[in-house]
């Protein structure tokens, strides 16, 4: 997570001094870039700061090694369910909530039920069938 926590916290205060410039080269009449960039800034530090909080808890990874092997990143990464059905049904329900907000907010309710069923579902999954707990 070296790599990681670097890129998003070096680049924090490049993102607050590029907002700083873009407000005066702006003469601050712009209030969304010379607002919005540092606080991209921000979030970048906050992420940051939460990687390398996360870092003192996990082991190191193979990719932090600088004489690391690539055989030492062999095996499972996680659980990942390649036949699922359910992040489409979430897809379906993300694309309904913009149709809404272009529609009416009776659509973006409607995309509200569509999300929380597909959500729902992805997240029981494998609690059902073979892999019931």
């Amino acid at each position: 997570m070296k790599i990681e926590i670097r890129l998003f916290i070096w680049l924090a205060p490049f993102f607050v001094v590029v907002g700083v410039l873009y407000g005066f080269f702006s003469g601050w009449s712009e209030p969304v870039g010379f607002l919005g960039i540092p606080l991209v800034g921000g979030l970048m530090a906050m992420i940051g700061a939460y990687l390398a909080l996360q870092a003192r808890h996990i082991d190191p990874r193979p990719e932090d090694d600088e004489q690391g092997e690539i055989d030492q990143g062999a095996g499972d990464q996680g659980v990942y369910a390649p036949w699922s059905w359910w992040p489409l049904v979430l897809g379906a329900g993300a694309a309904v909530a913009f149709l809404g907000l272009a529609v009416g907010w009776w659509v973006f309710y409607i995309s509200l039920i569509l999300g929380l069923v597909g959500l729902v579902g992805w997240v029981f999954e494998f609690s059902r069938g073979q892999h019931a707990h």
